[in-house]
């Protein structure tokens, strides 16, 4: 997406967090509804989105950057993404096992 590794970690961070929310508290506006197909088509095309989205944010650009003969920074690019990512994921693990 863009060439800041941090930006990319962090969009995909406020991701997690909106679809963990949307799965979180959406339910509470289907509770009297009969279940039918629908939810789980709707979860299987929700972890496809989920899997392009990342795809996208985490392997768009060094791909980009790799095709254009800049392999040392498209490493780089991915690294730092994934590390930053990293530790979003640390900073999340720790918070829900010490709250």
């Amino acid at each position: 997406m863009s060439k800041n590794p941090y930006f990319n970690a962090l969009l995909a961070g406020l991701y997690i967090v909106f679809i963990v929310l949307l799965v979180t508290y959406g339910p509470a506006y289907v509770r009297d509804k009969p279940d039918t197909i629908f939810a789980p088509m709707a979860m299987l095309s929700l972890l496809v989105f989920s899997v392009a989205f990342m795809g996208y944010l985490f392997f768009f650009q060094p791909v980009q950057m790799y095709l254009e003969g800049q392999k040392r920074e498209a490493v780089g690019l991915f690294t730092k993404t994934l590390g930053a990512f990293a530790v979003i994921t640390a900073i999340a693990l720790t918070i829900a096992f010490v709250i």
